[in-house]
């Protein structure tokens, strides 16, 4: 009889910050966001199909009154995978033994606005969160942050959180990796399932550099590399990187709205792979703080190639790099150089 019973898997503790702030702020993306993954993440879409959870919720004091709203509907959805739901507007209360922390949380960029005033804004917001994931969340939590810019809210948090691996602080760069394999599938006319190994390098804005040098594209007839398949070289390093960069403004236009489905399963995807990890021969992108591999600096938060296995990630080693590719990437790694001096000074 007892060799029959199935046994459940301890629950983990999902910390999800800025989940409610669309209700209380109606201009806040990353509410809305917060808002859509919440439900993904309690039916399994980020952990798997088997793994209980207890959801931490975190929003600012404003958004009290919708925060205690999701606090309600979640358990109305009688997801069987959710035991308990937490929301509070106290981070350190909300941090407390989390196994799995989603960082949506931070102050949007607004019309006018400069990036160093809006980095004057998110840096003490991401110091605050990591002092309270370093004193209070489990030893060995996963932290994946997605408010922009998020290649730098990351490295604050990975500096203010030193007992965290530094392996396990990374940043979004899955929902441009997911928009590079969809234009791919669209232009050669396949399933994006018969797509794999595009690359996102650098970071999750307009100047990443999305490749697909070594993508290649399953069919009847066997795997293919894509630029044998799509021999125009000037789309692949035109039409192509620039839908994949301006592709969140694009959404805008067409419906008014910033994306949100998209941003939302992105999230789940990035830490799916990660904790399950990736099928054989398949790659993920991925921001985090690296070795230096390519001849990018290791001092800053910088997307690579990735494949995980048993809740670890490693680099993707040995892929060439064309003189294209070179300049690309070595821009952007200035950039966010650039930008980490600006964050270090908003400090002061």
């Amino acid at each position: 009889m007892w060799g029959s019973m199935k046994m459940e898997k301890e629950p983990m503790k999902v910390l999800v910050t800025g989940v409610a702030g669309m209700l209380a702020q109606p201009d806040s993306l990353f509410g809305q966001i917060g808002y859509a993954i919440a439900p993904m993440i309690a039916r399994g879409i980020m952990l798997g199909p088997n793994q209980p959870m207890i959801l931490h919720l975190l929003d600012i004091a404003p958004a009290t009154e919708a925060l205690n709203g999701v606090k309600m509907e979640l358990p109305d959805a009688a997801f069987p995978l959710l035991k308990e739901v937490h929301a509070t507007t106290d981070i350190t209360e909300t941090c407390k033994d989390v196994n799995i922390a989603i960082m949506l949380g931070g102050f949007p960029r607004k019309e006018g606005m400069e990036r160093k005033d809006m980095m004057s804004k998110n840096v003490p917001i991401y110091k605050e969160q990591a002092s309270a994931l370093e004193e209070h969340a489990a030893s060995d939590c996963k932290v994946l942050v997605v408010a922009n810019p998020a290649n730098t809210n990351a490295l604050i948090l990975k500096e203010f959180a030193p007992s965290i691996p530094e392996k396990n602080i990374t940043c979004l760069t899955r929902l441009d990796h997911n928009r590079a394999l969809s234009q791919i599938a669209e232009r050669i006319k396949v399933y994006v399932t018969d797509v794999k190994n595009v690359i996102i390098w650098g970071n999750h804005s307009s100047t990443q550099y999305p490749e697909a040098n070594h993508a290649t594209v399953t069919s009847i007839n066997g795997e293919r590399p894509v630029k044998e398949l799509d021999t125009d070289d000037l789309w692949l390093k035109n039409e192509f990187i620039n839908t994949v960069q301006q592709r969140g403004t694009a959404i805008i236009k067409a419906r008014k709205a910033s994306s949100v489905l998209s941003a939302a399963s992105a999230p789940c995807d990035h830490m799916l792979d990660w904790v399950l990890g990736t099928p054989k021969g398949i790659w993920l992108s991925m921001g985090a703080y690296f070795d230096g591999s390519y001849g990018i600096p290791k001092d800053i938060i910088y997307s690579f190639p990735v494949k995980c296995e048993k809740g670890k990630w490693s680099i993707v080693k040995g892929l060439k790099i064309d003189e294209f590719s070179r300049a690309k990437m070595d821009a952007i790694a200035k950039d966010l150089i650039d930008e980490k001096e600006v964050a270090h000074s908003c400090l002061n």
